[in-house]
């Protein structure tokens, strides 16, 4: 095998999608942080048993495993930064009140996660701890989806559901895990058949709400449908009764409601959300409301957030125009070193041309040149 040729997945990223995926970084941050996130920066890898703790245990297979030469304890590379920034919550920064934290940074998958996938996103997240009420549901999608009009994403769509209706319905029902797996994998496909075959047994009440569930899609007129086919409990009431609530802040986007979406179904404790946007495969933002993520670490407190990946971000949007950039001679000139470096302070981009050849930046628009006339060094349009 060549060298060169890198493993399944995984891709150099070359200067022109390299530069927008930078900006794109740099925008999402600046993003988060006007709304008070304060950065975090968690490192790449970690002791396993702190990565796949908790709620992190569904990341088993997506972690890769490797063994520490210093101590002989298994490390993990991180496959998402969730886990980490509730550690960073519950025991480095342990605040009594409300939390907002944002990161950003490479994860790593033993397998892509969706068809065409890289197995090293860039994952950017922002996380609110602390509040238990409705408001940082909401904080949670509108800063979602002010990230994506900051990428220029096009008509994005928010998609909403809550795990507690499903939990609700399985209430005191007697079946063993591997049943459940499969209750809510004929759930996920919208499979009936399957659905009726696995809840034959159930209670009347039970099977017959999650069979009504696979019906429940759509727009707004689907929580009325809901509150009238499912039945009555607390559960579905305050699910119900947030959704509304969510959907009500929500908007220049559109908003459905899938109620059989079980995706997250045992990391979500609440509400839940993604976003989508015409010719993509697959949702670019997923959140919503994980108050268990903390329990592994002592401080099981209310949390909410969402991540999204950078690298896909940049895949459904337009590129950006290369940036404007000074031409300028190669030498030794005292004058125009001075020239260039006041330019540069200035913010300006300048490209000095190397003895015998032109102009070979492929990332820059050099649609001015710096020029010597009548003894003074002085920019000019080309």
């Amino acid at each position: 095998m060549s060298a060169w040729v890198l493993p399944d997945h995984i891709a150099d990223v070359l200067p022109s999608e390299a530069r927008h995926i930078e900006e794109l970084r740099r925008d999402l941050l600046d993003t988060a942080r006007s709304y008070g996130y304060e950065l975090v920066m968690p490192p790449l890898l970690e002791h396993l048993d702190s990565l796949l703790s908790g709620a992190g245990e569904a990341l088993d297979l997506q972690t890769f495993k490797l063994v520490d030469q210093l101590s002989g304890r298994s490390l993990g590379l991180r496959a998402d930064t969730t886990q980490q920034v509730a550690r960073i919550d519950a025991h480095l920064l342990n605040r009594r009140g409300v939390t907002r934290l944002c990161y950003c940074g490479s994860v790593l998958h033993t397998r892509p996660d969706r068809p065409h996938a890289t197995r090293e996103p860039l994952q950017f997240g922002a996380e609110i701890y602390g509040h238990a009420g409705i408001e940082a549901d909401v904080e949670s999608v509108l800063l979602a989806l002010q990230c994506l009009r900051i990428a220029d994403v096009p008509q994005p769509s928010v998609d909403l559901a809550d795990v507690r209706i499903v939990r609700s319905l399985l209430a005191g029902v007697p079946v063993g895990l591997s049943h459940l797996s499969l209750v809510h994998a004929a759930l996920a496909a919208k499979d009936s058949s399957e659905l009726s075959r696995l809840t034959r047994d159930f209670p009347q009440a039970s099977r017959q709400g999650l069979l009504a569930l696979l019906q429940l899609y759509g727009d707004a007129s689907v929580l009325d449908e809901a509150e009238k086919a499912l039945k009555p409990a607390p559960g579905i009431g305050a699910a119900l009764s947030d959704l509304r609530a969510i959907a009500a802040r929500i908007d220049g986007a559109q908003v459905t409601f899938d109620l059989a979406d079980l995706r997250g179904y045992a990391y979500y404790s609440g509400p839940r959300f993604a976003i989508y946007t015409p010719g993509a495969s697959d949702a670019l933002v997923r959140g919503g409301r994980y108050d268990e993520v903390g329990a592994a670490f002592g401080r099981n407190r209310p949390a909410a957030g969402f991540s999204l990946d950078v690298k896909q971000l940049v895949g459904v949007v337009k590129p950006r125009p290369l940036k404007a950039a000074i031409r300028a001679p190669w030498g030794i000139d005292a004058a125009a070193a001075v020239a260039i470096a006041a330019l540069r302070a200035q913010g300006e981009t300048v490209v000095c041309m190397l003895p015998g050849h032109g102009s070979e930046v492929d990332e820059f628009d050099c649609d001015r040149e710096l020029v010597c006339q009548a003894g003074r060094w002085m920019v000019r349009s080309l």
